[in-house]
Protein backbone atom coordinates (compact mmCIF):
# COMPACT_ATOMS: atom_id res chain seq x y z
CA UNK A 1 0.00 0.00 0.00
CA UNK A 2 1.32 3.58 -0.73
CA UNK A 3 0.59 6.30 1.79
CA UNK A 4 0.06 10.15 1.95
CA UNK A 5 1.48 12.57 4.75
CA UNK A 6 -1.46 13.97 6.61
CA UNK A 7 0.54 17.32 7.56
CA UNK A 8 -1.46 18.73 9.81
CA UNK A 9 -1.04 15.33 12.44
CA UNK A 10 1.95 13.60 10.88
CA UNK A 11 -0.52 10.86 10.38
CA UNK A 12 0.64 8.68 7.10
CA UNK A 13 -2.89 7.75 5.47
CA UNK A 14 -3.45 5.00 2.68
CA UNK A 15 -3.91 6.48 -0.71
CA UNK A 16 -6.91 3.85 -0.77
CA UNK A 17 -9.44 4.11 2.14
CA UNK A 18 -12.93 2.48 2.16
CA UNK A 19 -16.04 4.49 2.13
CA UNK A 20 -18.48 2.50 4.67
CA UNK A 21 -21.64 3.98 3.58
CA UNK A 22 -22.46 1.39 0.75
CA UNK A 23 -21.81 -1.58 2.66
CA UNK A 24 -23.10 -5.22 1.90
CA UNK A 25 -25.85 -6.72 3.84
CA UNK A 26 -24.14 -9.87 4.08
CA UNK A 27 -22.30 -9.32 7.63
CA UNK A 28 -19.67 -12.25 6.69
CA UNK A 29 -19.03 -10.14 3.35
CA UNK A 30 -18.28 -7.19 4.81
CA UNK A 31 -16.42 -8.65 7.62
CA UNK A 32 -13.86 -10.46 5.48
CA UNK A 33 -13.78 -6.74 3.67
CA UNK A 34 -12.77 -5.00 6.11
CA UNK A 35 -10.21 -7.13 7.77
CA UNK A 36 -8.45 -8.01 3.58
CA UNK A 37 -8.24 -4.13 3.43
CA UNK A 38 -7.11 -3.96 7.04
CA UNK A 39 -4.33 -6.91 6.12
CA UNK A 40 -3.04 -4.71 2.56
CA UNK A 41 -2.83 -1.60 4.91
CA UNK A 42 -5.61 0.48 4.18
CA UNK A 43 -6.24 2.50 7.28
CA UNK A 44 -8.44 4.95 6.31
CA UNK A 45 -12.64 4.22 7.08
CA UNK A 46 -15.13 6.75 6.00
CA UNK A 47 -18.41 6.29 7.66
CA UNK A 48 -21.22 8.62 9.18
CA UNK A 49 -24.82 8.55 11.40
CA UNK A 50 -26.85 8.72 8.74
CA UNK A 51 -25.19 5.91 6.66
CA UNK A 52 -27.78 2.94 7.21
CA UNK A 53 -26.10 0.30 9.88
CA UNK A 54 -22.54 1.62 8.87
CA UNK A 55 -21.22 2.52 12.09
CA UNK A 56 -22.85 -0.64 14.26
CA UNK A 57 -21.38 -2.56 11.61
CA UNK A 58 -17.76 -1.17 11.47
CA UNK A 59 -17.72 -0.48 15.12
CA UNK A 60 -18.67 -4.52 15.66
CA UNK A 61 -16.32 -5.86 13.34
CA UNK A 62 -13.64 -3.51 14.51
CA UNK A 63 -13.77 -4.42 18.35
CA UNK A 64 -14.68 -8.39 17.50
CA UNK A 65 -10.93 -8.58 16.14
CA UNK A 66 -9.51 -5.66 18.37
CA UNK A 67 -8.37 -3.38 14.99
CA UNK A 68 -9.80 -0.26 16.58
CA UNK A 69 -5.93 1.17 17.04
CA UNK A 70 -5.00 -0.13 13.59
CA UNK A 71 -7.01 2.23 11.80
CA UNK A 72 -8.29 5.86 11.20
CA UNK A 73 -11.73 6.20 11.38
CA UNK A 74 -13.47 9.03 9.85
CA UNK A 75 -17.60 9.58 10.78
CA UNK A 76 -19.68 13.34 10.75
CA UNK A 77 -22.09 15.29 12.67
CA UNK A 78 -25.09 14.97 11.04
CA UNK A 79 -25.70 18.86 10.69
CA UNK A 80 -29.12 18.21 9.05
CA UNK A 81 -30.17 16.88 12.00
CA UNK A 82 -29.42 19.03 14.58
CA UNK A 83 -32.18 21.38 16.29
CA UNK A 84 -30.15 22.71 18.73
CA UNK A 85 -26.78 22.41 20.61
CA UNK A 86 -27.59 20.21 22.77
CA UNK A 87 -28.31 17.89 19.65
CA UNK A 88 -23.99 17.63 19.14
CA UNK A 89 -23.79 15.80 22.37
CA UNK A 90 -26.49 13.26 21.82
CA UNK A 91 -25.02 11.99 18.33
CA UNK A 92 -21.26 12.23 18.98
CA UNK A 93 -22.28 9.81 21.88
CA UNK A 94 -24.35 7.64 20.09
CA UNK A 95 -21.41 7.61 17.20
CA UNK A 96 -18.76 6.84 19.96
CA UNK A 97 -21.72 3.72 21.37
CA UNK A 98 -21.97 2.47 17.71
CA UNK A 99 -18.49 2.79 17.24
CA UNK A 100 -17.50 0.95 20.25
CA UNK A 101 -14.67 3.68 20.76
CA UNK A 102 -13.57 6.72 22.68
CA UNK A 103 -12.69 8.85 19.90
CA UNK A 104 -12.56 9.84 16.47
CA UNK A 105 -9.82 9.95 14.67
CA UNK A 106 -11.37 12.10 11.75
CA UNK A 107 -14.33 13.72 12.81
CA UNK A 108 -16.89 15.76 10.10
CA UNK A 109 -19.05 18.44 10.27
CA UNK A 110 -21.65 16.56 7.48
CA UNK A 111 -22.79 18.20 4.08
CA UNK A 112 -21.66 21.73 4.70
CA UNK A 113 -23.21 23.73 1.16
CA UNK A 114 -22.32 27.52 1.95
CA UNK A 115 -20.96 29.73 4.94
CA UNK A 116 -24.31 30.48 5.95
CA UNK A 117 -25.03 27.55 6.88
CA UNK A 118 -21.66 27.11 9.34
CA UNK A 119 -22.25 30.79 10.60
CA UNK A 120 -25.43 29.20 12.05
CA UNK A 121 -23.76 26.62 13.60
CA UNK A 122 -21.19 28.88 14.98
CA UNK A 123 -23.65 31.25 16.29
CA UNK A 124 -24.66 27.76 18.31
CA UNK A 125 -21.10 27.33 19.85
CA UNK A 126 -20.37 24.59 17.07
CA UNK A 127 -16.73 25.74 17.18
CA UNK A 128 -16.39 25.92 21.21
CA UNK A 129 -17.62 21.98 20.70
CA UNK A 130 -15.35 21.12 18.31
CA UNK A 131 -12.79 22.43 20.43
CA UNK A 132 -13.86 21.19 23.89
CA UNK A 133 -13.68 17.25 22.09
CA UNK A 134 -10.13 17.51 20.42
CA UNK A 135 -8.74 19.21 24.05
CA UNK A 136 -10.54 16.11 25.99
CA UNK A 137 -8.97 14.05 22.99
CA UNK A 138 -12.09 12.75 21.64
CA UNK A 139 -11.83 14.07 18.57
CA UNK A 140 -8.23 14.11 17.24
CA UNK A 141 -8.76 15.84 14.06
CA UNK A 142 -11.99 18.33 12.85
CA UNK A 143 -13.11 19.14 8.98
CA UNK A 144 -15.89 19.01 7.17
CA UNK A 145 -17.32 17.01 3.59
CA UNK A 146 -18.63 19.79 1.32
CA UNK A 147 -21.61 19.68 -1.16
CA UNK A 148 -21.63 22.86 -2.70
CA UNK A 149 -20.07 26.04 -5.30
CA UNK A 150 -16.26 26.33 -5.25
CA UNK A 151 -16.34 30.17 -4.25
CA UNK A 152 -18.50 28.71 -1.12
CA UNK A 153 -16.10 26.07 -0.40
CA UNK A 154 -12.95 28.72 -0.43
CA UNK A 155 -14.79 31.20 1.83
CA UNK A 156 -14.94 28.19 4.26
CA UNK A 157 -11.75 26.92 3.81
CA UNK A 158 -11.02 30.81 4.98
CA UNK A 159 -13.79 30.04 7.98
CA UNK A 160 -11.02 28.46 10.76
CA UNK A 161 -8.16 26.56 11.26
CA UNK A 162 -9.78 22.85 9.61
CA UNK A 163 -7.52 19.86 9.75
CA UNK A 164 -8.74 18.21 7.01
CA UNK A 165 -11.56 18.65 4.19
CA UNK A 166 -13.41 15.55 2.19
CA UNK A 167 -14.56 16.87 -1.37
CA UNK A 168 -16.45 15.17 -4.83
CA UNK A 169 -13.89 14.97 -7.03
CA UNK A 170 -13.51 12.90 -10.48
CA UNK A 171 -12.29 12.75 -13.96
CA UNK A 172 -16.07 13.26 -15.47
CA UNK A 173 -16.21 17.25 -13.95
CA UNK A 174 -12.97 18.66 -12.57
CA UNK A 175 -15.17 21.77 -12.46
CA UNK A 176 -18.18 20.36 -10.11
CA UNK A 177 -18.58 21.58 -6.43
CA UNK A 178 -15.12 22.52 -5.02
CA UNK A 179 -13.14 21.36 -8.05
CA UNK A 180 -9.69 20.73 -8.95
CA UNK A 181 -9.28 25.03 -7.81
CA UNK A 182 -10.87 24.44 -4.21
CA UNK A 183 -8.41 20.77 -4.36
CA UNK A 184 -5.17 23.27 -4.88
CA UNK A 185 -6.37 25.43 -2.57
CA UNK A 186 -7.07 23.27 0.30
CA UNK A 187 -3.72 21.55 -0.20
CA UNK A 188 -1.66 24.86 -0.41
CA UNK A 189 -3.09 25.74 3.26
CA UNK A 190 -1.41 22.28 4.03
CA UNK A 191 -4.65 20.33 4.91
CA UNK A 192 -5.16 16.64 4.03
CA UNK A 193 -7.93 16.50 1.28
CA UNK A 194 -10.29 12.96 1.36
CA UNK A 195 -12.17 12.45 -1.81
CA UNK A 196 -15.40 10.81 -2.19
CA UNK A 197 -17.42 9.44 -5.39
CA UNK A 198 -14.08 9.17 -7.16
CA UNK A 199 -16.23 6.84 -9.02
CA UNK A 200 -19.18 9.07 -9.39
CA UNK A 201 -21.52 6.46 -7.47
CA UNK A 202 -19.80 3.56 -9.92
CA UNK A 203 -21.01 4.99 -13.31
CA UNK A 204 -17.22 5.17 -14.11
CA UNK A 205 -16.71 1.67 -13.53
CA UNK A 206 -19.35 -0.77 -14.16
CA UNK A 207 -21.08 2.24 -15.75
CA UNK A 208 -19.28 3.16 -18.33
CA UNK A 209 -20.27 3.39 -21.60
CA UNK A 210 -18.97 0.80 -24.54
CA UNK A 211 -16.41 3.86 -26.28
CA UNK A 212 -15.35 4.99 -23.10
CA UNK A 213 -14.31 1.75 -22.35
CA UNK A 214 -12.75 0.91 -25.61
CA UNK A 215 -10.74 4.02 -25.37
CA UNK A 216 -9.37 3.06 -22.15
CA UNK A 217 -8.35 -0.55 -23.36
CA UNK A 218 -6.95 0.84 -26.91
CA UNK A 219 -4.64 2.65 -24.28
CA UNK A 220 -3.20 0.31 -21.23
CA UNK A 221 -6.18 -3.08 -22.17
CA UNK A 222 -4.83 -4.16 -18.35
CA UNK A 223 -6.83 -1.51 -16.18
CA UNK A 224 -10.02 -2.02 -15.83
CA UNK A 225 -12.43 1.10 -15.98
CA UNK A 226 -12.41 1.57 -12.31
CA UNK A 227 -8.40 1.69 -11.90
CA UNK A 228 -8.59 4.66 -14.69
CA UNK A 229 -10.69 6.61 -12.33
CA UNK A 230 -8.64 6.20 -9.17
CA UNK A 231 -5.51 6.52 -10.77
CA UNK A 232 -6.60 10.13 -12.23
CA UNK A 233 -7.12 11.23 -9.11
CA UNK A 234 -3.60 9.79 -7.65
CA UNK A 235 -2.11 11.45 -10.46
CA UNK A 236 -2.59 14.70 -8.50
CA UNK A 237 -0.41 15.72 -5.55
CA UNK A 238 -2.92 17.03 -3.65
CA UNK A 239 -5.29 14.39 -3.17
CA UNK A 240 -4.31 12.42 -0.08
CA UNK A 241 -6.81 9.81 0.05
CA UNK A 242 -9.68 8.47 -1.90
CA UNK A 243 -12.10 6.62 -0.57
CA UNK A 244 -14.09 3.86 -2.55
CA UNK A 245 -17.44 2.66 -1.53
CA UNK A 246 -16.47 -1.10 -2.10
CA UNK A 247 -19.18 -3.76 -0.91
CA UNK A 248 -16.82 -6.93 -2.46
CA UNK A 249 -13.66 -8.47 -1.41
CA UNK A 250 -13.02 -8.77 -5.62
CA UNK A 251 -13.58 -4.77 -5.66
CA UNK A 252 -11.39 -4.30 -2.22
CA UNK A 253 -8.79 -6.57 -3.64
CA UNK A 254 -8.89 -4.69 -7.32
CA UNK A 255 -8.33 -1.66 -5.75
CA UNK A 256 -5.82 -2.36 -3.24
CA UNK A 257 -4.22 -3.78 -6.16
CA UNK A 258 -4.50 -0.07 -8.25
CA UNK A 259 -3.33 1.44 -5.42
CA UNK A 260 -0.32 -0.60 -4.68
CA UNK A 261 0.78 -0.32 -8.23
CA UNK A 262 0.01 3.44 -9.20
CA UNK A 263 2.85 5.49 -11.20
CA UNK A 264 2.58 8.42 -12.77
CA UNK A 265 0.22 8.81 -16.00
CA UNK A 266 1.89 9.21 -19.45
CA UNK A 267 0.69 11.85 -22.09
CA UNK A 268 -1.04 9.08 -24.35
CA UNK A 269 -3.07 8.33 -20.98
CA UNK A 270 -3.69 11.85 -19.95
CA UNK A 271 -5.21 12.20 -23.51
CA UNK A 272 -7.55 9.49 -23.20
CA UNK A 273 -9.07 10.90 -20.34
CA UNK A 274 -10.36 14.26 -22.18
CA UNK A 275 -11.66 11.73 -24.68
CA UNK A 276 -13.43 9.30 -22.43
CA UNK A 277 -15.30 12.22 -20.73
CA UNK A 278 -16.80 13.77 -23.94
CA UNK A 279 -18.12 10.34 -24.50
CA UNK A 280 -19.45 9.81 -20.88
CA UNK A 281 -20.96 13.39 -20.50
CA UNK A 282 -23.33 12.90 -24.06
CA UNK A 283 -24.38 8.93 -22.48
CA UNK A 284 -25.44 10.34 -18.72
CA UNK A 285 -27.66 13.16 -19.02
CA UNK A 286 -28.64 12.94 -14.83
CA UNK A 287 -25.38 12.65 -12.68
CA UNK A 288 -27.15 10.97 -9.97
CA UNK A 289 -24.86 9.23 -8.06
CA UNK A 290 -27.25 7.08 -6.21
CA UNK A 291 -26.39 8.32 -2.68
CA UNK A 292 -29.90 7.81 -1.46
CA UNK A 293 -29.71 11.45 0.54
CA UNK A 294 -33.08 12.56 -1.22
CA UNK A 295 -35.24 9.43 -0.10
CA UNK A 296 -37.59 8.56 1.14
CA UNK A 297 -39.78 10.63 -1.34
CA UNK A 298 -43.63 11.02 0.31
CA UNK A 299 -45.11 9.35 -2.61
CA UNK A 300 -42.81 6.57 -2.49
CA UNK A 301 -40.82 7.32 -5.87
CA UNK A 302 -37.97 5.31 -6.27
CA UNK A 303 -35.82 8.41 -7.33
CA UNK A 304 -32.26 7.51 -7.52
CA UNK A 305 -33.59 4.16 -9.40
CA UNK A 306 -35.86 6.54 -11.88
CA UNK A 307 -32.59 8.25 -12.67
CA UNK A 308 -30.56 4.86 -13.16
CA UNK A 309 -33.26 3.52 -15.74
CA UNK A 310 -33.29 6.21 -17.59
CA UNK A 311 -29.43 6.73 -17.51
CA UNK A 312 -29.27 3.25 -18.94
CA UNK A 313 -31.41 3.80 -21.61
CA UNK A 314 -28.94 5.87 -23.36
CA UNK A 315 -26.27 4.35 -22.54
CA UNK A 316 -27.03 0.22 -22.83
CA UNK A 317 -30.08 1.09 -25.11
CA UNK A 318 -33.59 1.65 -24.61
CA UNK A 319 -34.44 -1.83 -23.71
CA UNK A 320 -32.36 -2.67 -20.92
CA UNK A 321 -33.29 0.75 -19.54
CA UNK A 322 -36.82 -0.14 -19.42
CA UNK A 323 -36.28 -3.44 -17.92
CA UNK A 324 -34.48 -1.46 -15.21
CA UNK A 325 -37.60 1.31 -15.14
CA UNK A 326 -40.31 -1.49 -14.88
CA UNK A 327 -38.53 -3.00 -11.61
CA UNK A 328 -37.35 0.19 -9.54
CA UNK A 329 -41.23 1.59 -10.71
CA UNK A 330 -42.95 -1.59 -9.80
CA UNK A 331 -44.65 -0.54 -13.60
CA UNK A 332 -46.60 -2.91 -13.91
CA UNK A 333 -48.33 -3.68 -10.24
CA UNK A 334 -51.70 -2.16 -9.37
CA UNK A 335 -50.06 0.79 -7.85
CA UNK A 336 -46.76 1.70 -9.24
CA UNK A 337 -44.37 4.40 -7.75
CA UNK A 338 -44.23 6.21 -11.28
CA UNK A 339 -42.28 9.77 -11.15
CA UNK A 340 -45.65 11.24 -12.26
CA UNK A 341 -46.92 10.55 -8.49
CA UNK A 342 -44.11 13.68 -8.00
CA UNK A 343 -46.01 16.46 -6.26
CA UNK A 344 -43.07 18.95 -6.57
CA UNK A 345 -42.81 19.38 -2.38
CA UNK A 346 -38.75 19.82 -3.24
CA UNK A 347 -37.97 17.58 -0.05
CA UNK A 348 -35.73 15.91 -2.14
CA UNK A 349 -33.99 18.51 -3.54
CA UNK A 350 -33.26 20.33 -0.43
CA UNK A 351 -31.20 17.07 0.53
CA UNK A 352 -29.52 16.41 -2.69
CA UNK A 353 -26.00 16.64 -2.26
CA UNK A 354 -25.56 17.47 -6.01
CA UNK A 355 -28.05 19.67 -6.26
CA UNK A 356 -29.92 18.06 -8.52
CA UNK A 357 -32.88 19.78 -10.36
CA UNK A 358 -34.79 16.47 -9.26
CA UNK A 359 -38.34 17.39 -10.00
CA UNK A 360 -37.78 18.83 -13.77
CA UNK A 361 -35.89 15.56 -13.89
CA UNK A 362 -38.52 13.58 -12.99
CA UNK A 363 -40.58 15.21 -15.58
CA UNK A 364 -37.64 14.01 -18.10
CA UNK A 365 -37.49 10.62 -16.91
CA UNK A 366 -41.99 10.06 -17.42
CA UNK A 367 -41.61 11.97 -20.64
CA UNK A 368 -38.96 9.44 -21.94
CA UNK A 369 -40.01 6.44 -19.93
CA UNK A 370 -43.63 6.49 -20.04
CA UNK A 371 -44.54 7.77 -23.76
CA UNK A 372 -47.94 7.20 -24.63
CA UNK A 373 -47.58 4.10 -26.04
CA UNK A 374 -45.68 2.53 -23.26
CA UNK A 375 -48.92 3.46 -20.89
CA UNK A 376 -51.27 1.50 -22.42
CA UNK A 377 -49.25 -1.21 -22.90
CA UNK A 378 -48.53 -1.18 -18.93
CA UNK A 379 -52.42 -0.52 -18.70
CA UNK A 380 -52.82 -4.15 -20.58
CA UNK A 381 -50.39 -5.58 -18.52
CA UNK A 382 -51.78 -4.67 -14.89
CA UNK A 383 -54.65 -6.57 -15.99
CA UNK A 384 -52.75 -9.65 -15.92
CA UNK A 385 -50.68 -8.74 -12.68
Amino acid sequence: MQYRKDKVSGNKLSILGLGCMRFSRNMDETERMVLTAIDKGVNYFDTAYIYPNSEETLGTILGKHKKRSSVFIATKLPLIMCKGPGDFDKFFNKELERLQTDYIDYYLMHMITDTAQWEAFRSWGIEQWIDGKKREGKIRQSGFSFHGSRGEFLKLLEARAWDFCQIQYNYSDENYQAGKEGLKAAAAKGIPVIIMEPLLGGKLAAGLPKEAVKIFAQTDSTLTPAAWGLRWLWNQEEVTCILSGMSTVTQMEENIQSAESFRLLTDAELAAYKEVVGVFNSAYKIHCTGCNYCMPCPKGINIPGCFAAYNSSFVQGFITGMQQYFTNTAAVSKNPYSPRLCVECGKCESHCPQHLPIRKALKQVAGRMESPPVRFGLSIARKFF
